[in-house]
């Protein structure tokens, strides 16, 4: 097996970062070296300890003067919306009804899954990503066409069949008992299948009955080690109508609070209008937030309070995403962009540091898989990202001005791109170079 020996100027977080200055939150090496054997980090450092320990014929590739980090993690997206992202003109529910639920009946169609699962992930790595927490159709066979792809692939990513028998056309729904029975033969053909991970997906409560939440909530109880993803508080119109539809409930949170769907690798995306009660019920859960801000600005849904469900009594575990269709752009870059304006609009400001966190272990601890992506930690997947700061002429100006790394960082996060993306490496093998244009 050949030692593949990476240089450049590497990058990793040790725990959240408080500012520009604190500089305990991170490991940076000016001449760093990664060597990857077998898929995993078996040793980091500085350039020259990190050589010594590679085998007589390793392959050396020299990525400097560029920036080496763990690859991007996407804690929210669609990848059967991928022909209906820069649509006009809808919030939410008519977003669903107008654009989303028409595109996603294309989906009973296996061959359809295949092709868009297959682009799906070349722009995911195209961009930086390596990791993805997936919706898939209604449909069976839209989940095993993102697996099939995704395995052949070898990246770790998380997904699940939609589970929605109401609220939506006939083409997109399932029933409570074949939602069931869909979910179990797929975690039981996929989950723990090389890298691949199975979430439990009830849309939401809107488009899932009373039965169906039971039946996602069994699917639970019967695999505790599997993710959950549902959507929570991102429109005031959809929370008018889900309280109409559980008029029991003491809030849109209690729906789910009720079926058991709460829980340390339960992920919520948008939770954008959370009452008190609803955010110490996530708290009190380890349930995970998951903050859209492409998505939540072009929907008109609101502003995600970041800092204040960071720094409230009872915290939140917050993940960052891009939430394609709804999102706007496949980038986390982008996101981490338009993330800070919306931090901005509510008062705040997210430094640099703390965006790149949130985006590589930030993410991988909202999703409980800090063990194994993340980082560039000795004993993990080798799934990294190779960043170019002059990647575009403008980006290659305001280069001459910079002083920081954190100045650095910022100007990657606001001008940057794919064609900042210099390379992607997913367990240890070049992703992006390979992609067919």
């Amino acid at each position: 097996m050949t030692d593949l020996l990476l240089r450049g100027r590497t990058l990793t977080f040790l725990r959240w970062p408080d500012s520009t200055d604190d500089h305990a939150a991170y490991r940076y090496e000016e001449d760093g070296g990664l060597l990857l054997r077998g898929g995993k980090i078996i040793a980091a450092g500085a350039y020259a300890d990190v050589a010594s320990q590679a085998g007589e014929g390793a392959e050396k590739i020299d990525h400097r003067p560029h920036l080496v980090l763990p690859g991007f993690i996407d804690a929210h997206a669609h990848f059967p919306q991928m022909q209906v992202i820069a649509s006009y003109g809808a919030e939410l529910l008519d977003w669903l009804n107008k654009y989303t639920f028409p595109e996603e009946t294309k989906f009973r169609n296996a061959q359809h899954g295949r092709h868009i699962a297959r682009l799906f992930l070349d722009e995911t790595v195209r961009h930086g990503t390596t990791t993805v927490a997936a919706y898939c159709s209604v449909h069976k066979q839209s989940a095993e066409a993102f697996f099939e792809e995704s395995h052949a692939r070898n990246m770790l990513n998380i997904a699940g069949k939609v589970m929605m028998d109401r609220n939506a056309p006939e083409g997109v729904l399932d029933t409570p008992q074949s939602g069931y029975d869909d979910s179990k033969a797929l975690i039981a053909e996929w989950h723990g299948k090389g890298r691949q991970h199975y979430a439990i997906t009830p849309r939401f409560a809107i488009t899932s009955s009373p039965e169906q939440l039971e039946m996602a909530s069994a699917l639970m109880r019967e695999h505790p080690d599997l993710h959950m993803q549902t959507h929570l508080s991102e429109n005031h119109a959809e929370i008018a109508f889900t309280q109409e539809l559980y008029p029991w409930s003491k809030d849109y949170t209690d729906i789910y609070e009720r079926y058991g769907l709460l829980g340390k690798q339960s992920l919520f995306g948008h939770c954008i209008h959370l009452s008190e009660r609803e955010a110490d019920a996530l708290s009190d859960s380890g349930s995970v937030a998951v903050f859209c801000p492409t998505s939540n600005l072009f929907l008109g849904s609101g502003l995600f309070d970041y800092q204040r469900y960071r720094r409230r009594e009872k915290p939140l575990r917050i993940a960052t995403a891009t939430d394609v269709g709804g999102g706007t752009n496949y980038s986390m870059l982008r996101t981490m962009d338009e993330g800070y304006k919306v931090v901005a609009l509510n008062g705040e400001k997210l430094n640099p540091f703390a965006s790149f966190w949130q985006m590589t272990r930030g993410n991988a601890e909202a999703l409980s898989i800090a063990d194994k992506v993340g980082t560039l930690d000795v004993g993990t997947d080798a799934d990294i990202v190779v960043l170019d700061s002059r990647a575009t002429p403008g980006m290659r100006l305001r280069m001459e001005t910079v002083e920081t790394l954190a100045e650095e960082l910022f100007l990657l996060q606001t001008l940057g791109d794919d064609r900042a993306v210099r390379e992607v490496y997913v367990a240890g093998k070049p992703a992006k170079s390979v992609i067919v244009a």
